[in-house]
């Protein structure tokens, strides 16, 4: 009787493991978001990117410099603002900036220098 009960505890476990196996959760991603467009618009692409929480975004300096990528404090809360903002600038393509993004919500941001030329991006995070 023992070696019975012994097989089913062990069928169990294994039924069991299999599913928290299974189970595990989705790694974070990593975004990437170029500072100027391939053909030297001052813009970011995409402009609007929608990722998940606990996925991180990287700015790239792609063309035009320099740019840098400074959260709107007028559109959240000016400490996060302040916090995830990149002030300094970027001159070298291929430099770059990141961000994980933790809560959800819409986070507005843009480039200091060409902010009037329309260089302004959103992140919407779910």
């Amino acid at each position: 009787m023992s070696k019975k009960l012994a097989v089913l505890l062990a069928t169990i476990l294994l039924v069991i493991s299999s599913f928290v196996i299974s189970a595990a959760p989705a790694a974070a991603e990593t975004y990437t978001v170029k500072m100027g467009s391939d053909s030297g618009l001052l813009k970011f692409e995409p402009d609007t990117l929608t990722i998940k929480a606990g996925d991180t975004v990287k700015w790239v300096n792609n063309k035009l410099a320099p740019h840098n990528v400074v959260f709107d404090s007028s559109k959240m809360d000016e400490a996060v603002a302040t916090k995830m903002s990149h002030k300094n600038l970027v001159f070298s393509p291929g430099e770059s900036y990141e961000s994980t993004f933790d809560e959800p919500g819409e986070y507005t941001y843009y480039c200091e220098p060409h902010r009037g030329a329309g260089m302004v991006g959103k992140i919407i995070v779910k």
